[in-house]
């Protein structure tokens, strides 16, 4: 057995051979930009986060050449699992590494890319898991302002609707500069009432009837993140705290399945930044753990809601293990992790027995990595290809159609009665025709606090 030295080079590395003893559990913290890569889990023949992260823990010594590509061997595990292109600024892993000779973390960084990095490591108990030690995760999700205008980034079918014509097309001058292939989108501008106003909008004169034409404004939409839509949100989002079934906001989880019961604690959009020249809205969700695709679903749904194509209630319908439905699901640009908490880990902390393991002594290079990478990077993203712009277009009956559910005559389902507290008044929604159903009249009503 080879006993490392103190003197030994980042270029010496790849010869460390030290047996089990000299391994230490310990908690690595760190922060990666998820561009270009598909997810943070270890997926043979993809690039992910996690493949790049165990060759780094290979070539800075950490693990032997017996164990490379064997992250049982040494134990590892990942606090949380983020979909393609998602980023993370406080990530945490664990693992029985070899931590020394000194300079664990420059060699780490020395052989990652610069949008992968590693902050520090805490010493752990020897049963420590960052994935089941953790106690709740946050994450955060940049919305731009401009989402919640119900006015810009229309579907082609609400526009033509305002303009009273069944002939004339439309397209988004805006969404068609970023090279869109679809050849009818919506229209960037603001309607007035019932009725387009053309004079806002600067629009060409020879815009005629049976014709494809560009709508365009040189004005941006005056819509503002003010303290009556600040409201709004924040209450659609407060839908989401508690303990729900959220199988309809995942894939391949069924409503049986126990794994689809999670707990949201907070569900926050209070604070606007500016990227990029673009206005943000931070969104941020605090839950014990997430599915794929749950947080984005989430946002979709919540997004939808705010632009009117479905009712508040049926984020509460969706909770419902007897509905099926399809959510809608944003882009995954402006999703990142936050932070991982260890809250009863370490309130139950041994004298000399384990270190904390938190972001709080790596704040400020967590902060300066976040401006540098990842809110650079989702600024630019939505300047350059207008990652949410274009899919907001995609907000419609035709991609989603049981947006409608919960709607008066579009319910394909038993009927659903709607109720707000303190008020009388019902929503309801017929059966649906059924020739070979000889019992038209029973119904399963449901009650749904707003």
């Amino acid at each position: 057995k080879l006993k490392m030295s103190t003197t030994i080079t980042a270029d010496d590395v790849t010869d460390f051979s030290g047996g089990g003893e000299d391994r230490r559990k310990v908690a690595i913290l760190l922060a990666f930009c998820g561009v270009g890569y598909l997810g943070m889990q270890r997926n043979p023949g993809a690039k992910t986060i996690e493949g790049e992260l165990e060759e780094a823990l290979f070539h800075a010594g950490a693990v032997t050449e017996f164990d490379r590509g064997k992250p049982k061997q040494y134990e590892f595990t990942r606090c949380a699992r983020t979909d393609k292109g998602v980023s993370a600024v406080g990530q945490v892993v664990s693992g029985r590494f070899h931590v020394d000779p000194p300079g664990f973390v420059d060699r780490l960084n020395a052989n990652l890319p610069d949008q992968i990095r590693v902050f520090g490591y805490k010493r752990v108990t020897e049963k420590f898991s960052s994935k089941k030690f953790c106690d709740r995760r946050r994450y955060v999700y940049l919305l731009p302002v401009f989402a919640l205008d119900p006015f810009t980034h229309r579907d082609r079918e609400a526009v033509m609707a305002s303009l009273g014509s069944g002939e004339e097309y439309v397209k988004c001058f805006e969404c068609s500069e970023r090279g869109r292939k679809n050849k009818i989108t919506g229209v960037v501008g603001k309607l007035k009432g019932d009725s387009f106003d053309a004079k806002s909008l600067n629009v060409r004169s020879d815009i005629t009837s049976n014709s494809f034409s560009a709508l365009r404004t040189d004005v941006k939409s005056k819509f503002c993140y003010g303290e009556e839509d600040k409201e709004r949100f924040n209450r659609i989002l407060s839908y989401y705290v508690g303990s729900y079934n959220f199988h309809n906001f995942t894939t391949r989880i069924k409503a049986d399945d126990p794994a689809a019961n999670r707990s949201i604690i907070s569900f926050t959009a209070n604070t606007v930044i500016s990227l990029d020249g673009i206005d943000f809205i931070k969104c941020e969700v605090l839950g014990q753990s997430f599915m794929l695709h749950q947080i984005r679903k989430m946002m979709g749904l919540a997004v939808a809601i705010m632009r009117n194509c479905a009712p508040e209630s049926l984020i509460n319908t969706a909770f419902s293990k007897d509905v099926n439905i399809t959510v809608p699901m944003a882009p995954e640009v402006g999703l990142y992790l936050d932070e991982c908490f260890f809250t009863a880990y370490n309130n139950t902390k041994l004298e000399d027995s384990h270190e904390e393991v938190s972001m709080e002594a790596y704040k400020e290079e967590a902060e300066a990595f976040k401006l540098k990478y990842i809110y650079s990077h989702i600024g630019s993203a939505e300047r350059r290809y207008g990652s949410v712009a274009l899919w907001l277009h995609s907000l419609n009956y035709r991609n989603y159609p049981d947006l409608n559910y919960g709607r008066n005559g579009h319910n394909t389902e038993p009927v659903l009665v709607y109720k707000t507290v303190g008020e009388t008044q019902e929503t309801t929604k017929p059966e649906q025709n059924d020739e070979s159903s000889q019992d038209k009249t029973s119904k399963d009503i449901m009650t749904v606090v707003a």
